[in-house]
């Protein structure tokens, strides 16, 4: 198997230099990989001909309308090629289910990335029929793509709306009540023009798209990619978890919380809660950032 990692896949870019896009937010590509790609698009479903009978769960559709996951819905798959004979765009839910390379690629890019053991980590496979593409919206998690066959055009904006969403959005549909609460200027009503990029993914390119940033495709011809996609926490995430374990072991935390809408027993709530918030308030200053992190990232942490 070729060395799977962040300066083999980006090279002559180095490690140093892709995690300043990284943390620039700034997208990243390169082209000719088939070589380093080549065990994985031997793999009879990473074939748009292979995909309808070797394909062994639903496939989601794009219903009319919007392009998109947010309007999609699920089929057999000769139901959904038929559509895509027709013009409609499909996804195909974590291949890395049912193939252990890519389950192990997936795997080894998270750790060479750093992220979190909390990760949600995933594939995607993308078939675009010629003309179609999918509708302007942003991500809330970090996306590797590669173009197994076929010619898409990307453009990709930075997000003036909102920094690090924890939800996507897709241009003309609802916003998530959380995500309205934290944005910070009106979302766009169509692609955002300022700082867009246009990029082409030919058979062998490898694309970095940055958590949050806008995006849209279309496919030139018929198209086939495979997405790597990293649902990675955020320090809210970390430190909710880790303050649950450590409240765990207290059994005044978890005592039912009785009597919160009990309204001749509600004042009895509101001074527990009052006593074990005071209690915690006295503990937090004593924790370390180290020690937080050891409840979900032990084995990578070291002195």
């Amino acid at each position: 198997m070729n060395e799977i990692s962040i300066e083999a896949l980006f090279a002559p870019m180095n490690r140093p230099q892709f995690f300043e896009s990284y943390i620039s937010n700034k997208p990243v590509i390169v082209h000719g990989l088939q070589d380093n790609f080549k065990e994985l698009t031997d793999l009879p479903f990473l074939k748009l001909s292979g995909l309808i009978e070797k394909w062994p769960d639903v496939v989601n559709v794009y219903n009319e309308g919007t392009p998109d996951e947010v309007n999609s819905s699920k089929c057999s798959t000769v139901e959904a090629f038929d559509l895509f004979n027709k013009g409609r765009g499909l996804y195909f839910d974590d291949p890395n289910r049912f193939d252990k390379l890519i389950d192990e690629w997936l795997h080894v890019l998270r750790m060479d990335l750093g992220l979190s053991n909390l990760t949600y980590s995933r594939s995607l496979l993308y078939a675009i029929p010629k003309g179609g593409g999918t509708a302007a919206h942003f991500d809330q998690n970090i996306n590797f793509v590669y173009q197994v066959s076929g010619t898409k055009k990307w453009w990709i904006a930075p997000n003036t709306s909102v920094q690090n969403p924890m939800t996507r959005h897709t241009i003309g549909h609802p916003l998530d009540p959380e995500l309205a609460s934290y944005t910070e200027n009106l979302m766009p009503k169509e692609f955002p023009k300022e700082g867009a990029e246009e990029f082409i993914l030919e058979p062998g390119s490898f694309l970095f798209l940055p958590r949050g940033a806008w995006h849209k495709t279309e496919a030139q011809s018929d198209s086939l990619s495979l997405n790597f996609t990293y649902s990675a926490p955020t320090w809210i995430d970390v430190l909710t978890t880790a303050l649950r374990g450590r409240l765990a072991q207290s059994p005044l935390w978890r005592e039912t919380a009785d009597f919160v809408n009990e309204p001749e027993l509600h004042t009895h709530a509101i001074d527990k809660f009052d006593f074990l918030l005071k209690e915690l308030s006295e503990d937090v200053p004593t924790w370390k950032g180290r020690d937080i992190l050891s409840a979900t990232e032990a084995e990578n942490l070291e002195d």
